[in-house]
């Protein structure tokens, strides 16, 4: 009857130690797949819209219009767009008054998006330069557009 006491006990603690190993391993895998951020960089280009959606979780949600083009399939093209998140509200409120204009994005990438931060898995965390395309082209549309009415 002794003999079976001591097997119980080394199951318990290897049951024990497994659970703690499978618990760290899980840990390690969130962080990794949701928060390690896996690159950094910058994006420019023409900014097309940023809208603030969602149905539970509401978000700053981006394109980025790039210069150029890109074939995903033989005899395609297509153009390059960069999708992003924006996490902070006051980069994204200056991101929505510049819609239209060519804007450089530092940007972090993660391995996977989460829903509370955004749609993509690219999250833009500043603003480096917003330049207006054509400065001078408003001063010369705009006596023709009045002319003309």
């Amino acid at each position: 009857m002794n003999d079976l006491q001591p097997k119980k006990r080394r199951s318990r603690k290897w049951f024990g130690r497994f659970i703690g190993i499978i618990l760290i391993a899980f840990t390690i895998f969130v962080y990794v797949r949701y928060y390690y951020v896996f690159g950094t960089g910058v994006k420019s280009g023409e900014l097309n819209y940023l809208v603030y959606k969602g149905v539970i979780f509401k978000t700053y949600e981006g394109k980025l219009i790039q210069t150029g083009f890109r074939a995903d399939k033989p005899g395609g093209l297509q153009s390059n767009q960069f999708d992003f998140s924006v996490e902070n509200k006051e980069i994204a409120e200056k991101l929505m008054l510049s819609s239209g204009k060519n804007v450089q994005l530092h940007y972090k990438e993660f391995f996977a998006p989460i829903p509370w931060r955004g749609y993509t898995k690219f999250i833009v965390d500043s603003i480096i330069s917003i330049e207006d395309p054509h400065p001078d082209l408003q001063h010369e549309i705009a006596p023709y557009v009045l002319d003309t009415m």
